[in-house]
């Protein structure tokens, strides 16, 4: 298993050489962000991203994310020279030596929560969900922005991205994504390349969109549609575990155990509710989720890939992007080496 810890690039106020002191932690998870979705990232501009981050003593082997641009997923007839674009820019990663490529099929909206900052009792402050909260917004109507969405998009832009969605059903955008899979996955295979989805955040519809890779079944279904090693998966505990009926201890067993989950994100979340969820520190007792028993399903099918902490609070007075902070982060990446030496130690 390879630590690793998200970072965004020279704006981050979380400094590769802070990274760096961060017991246990060897990887970086990046991207390039100033590239406009549906580019192709340029072989120079991946090997100053590697370049910058080997200096600072740190490895980059895995991109998180290469955007999916939205008329792939709704089936445009733009949709193959964005395709064609996607597959070259996986073989410029692979040329640079990336091996996991992270995305996400998830229609107009990235995570989203209703509360970027919500204060907890211990004084610290965390991303919520609240499913009343998100029902009483409209996205269409008003200046409303919720967390996750892509701000780049105009009202009008929106509005009309979304009326092109209520077209579009389950079984549609599965269609549609069955045939992105079909157009990258044999350049991800020549490029020595392991795509990784990352599930629904939350794993529930909002707003009437559509929302595909949710549970157990969806994960079955999306490594079946294109049966092949580079077909895989990021399994995000925190996206799927606000859902109680996904057993995510299961799931890293039957997954891992086809050798299918790529990427690894662990981070632990307390349900509050009926489709109500906060993000708490990684500790087990902390939130709904046993990450020893994530741990232990990870170390005993063999996982080998990079993991990385999750979204972490904001603690002792720290400002920063939501979720990606250092302190909270870090104490998680520390934490979960714990766990995984324990585990080792205990199983040999």
């Amino acid at each position: 298993m390879e630590m690793t810890f998200r970072w965004y690039g020279a704006s981050d106020p979380v400094t590769l050489e802070k990274i760096r002191q961060i017991p246990g932690v060897t990887g970086i998870v990046s991207a390039i962000y100033d590239i406009p979705v549906g580019e192709v990232w340029p072989v120079e501009r991946i090997k100053q991203l590697k370049a910058e981050v080997e200096a600072a003593g740190l490895c980059l082997t895995t991109i998180e994310s290469v955007p999916v641009h939205e008329d792939i997923k709704i089936g445009a007839s733009s949709r193959d020279r964005l395709i064609a674009n996607y597959a070259q820019t996986l073989k410029n990663l692979g040329a640079c030596g990336i091996e996991v490529v992270c995305y996400n099929f998830m229609p107009v909206f990235d995570w989203t929560r209703s509360d970027l900052a919500f204060p907890l009792p211990d004084g610290s402050n965390a991303l919520i969900y609240d499913q009343k909260t998100v029902l009483e917004m409209n996205p269409e109507t008003g200046d409303l922005a919720l967390p996750g969405w892509d701000a780049s998009y105009t009202k009008e832009q929106m509005k009309g991205l979304l009326n092109t969605y209520k077209s579009i059903d389950k079984e549609q955008l599965w269609e549609n994504l069955t045939y992105f899979l079909q157009g990258i996955i044999p350049a991800a295979e020549a490029s020595g390349i392991k795509m990784a989805i990352h599930p629904d955040d939350p794993p529930w519809g909002i707003f009437g969109l559509p929302r595909i890779i949710s549970n157990r079944e969806d994960l079955l279904r999306l490594v079946k549609v294109v049966d092949s090693p580079a077909n895989g998966i990021t399994l995000c505990s925190g996206s799927l575990g606000v859902d109680p009926a996904n057993d995510v201890p299961a799931m890293i067993r039957e997954f891992g155990g086809m050798d299918r989950i790529h990427f690894a994100h662990c981070r632990n979340i307390k349900i509050t509710g009926e489709k109500c969820f906060e993000e708490s520190a990684h500790l087990s007792s902390a939130g709904s989720l046993d990450m020893f028993e994530i741990l232990k399903a990870y170390h005993d099918v063999g996982f080998e890939g990079p993991m990385r902490p999750d979204h972490g609070r904001m603690i002792w007075g720290e400002s920063g992007k939501p979720g990606y902070g250092l302190y909270d982060r870090a104490l998680g990446a520390v934490y979960l080496n714990g766990l995984w030496e324990a585990i080792c130690k205990l199983s040999s």
